[in-house]
């Protein structure tokens, strides 16, 4: 256990960011999940809809550096070119 103050603060401090971190990866994994769940149901113009917002919050996360720019731009793509491939 820490003795000194900074040390204290620091782990108060680190305790607050992972809460956040933890909280925006969860919300990035969730607005995959519905452009997935719209592919599946081969709802084009939804899942469309659903990548924009999604990616918008996906790049955001990726320039805080919570997830890999390259990691979340692969995975950009990968939903585009599903949705691209869904016959309606």
């Amino acid at each position: 256990m820490a003795n000194i103050a900074s040390a204290k603060k620091r782990i108060r401090s680190s305790n607050r960011r992972s809460v956040t971190n933890k909280n925006r990866i969860s919300a990035i994994r969730t607005y995959i999940k519905k452009v997935e769940e719209a592919i599946v149901d081969d709802k084009k113009e939804d899942a469309r809809k659903a990548l924009q917002v999604s990616e918008s919050q996906m790049m955001v996360g990726a320039g805080k550096g919570k997830v890999s720019k390259k990691r979340m731009s692969r995975k950009i793509s990968r939903l585009n070119k599903r949705i691209k491939n869904i016959k309606s």
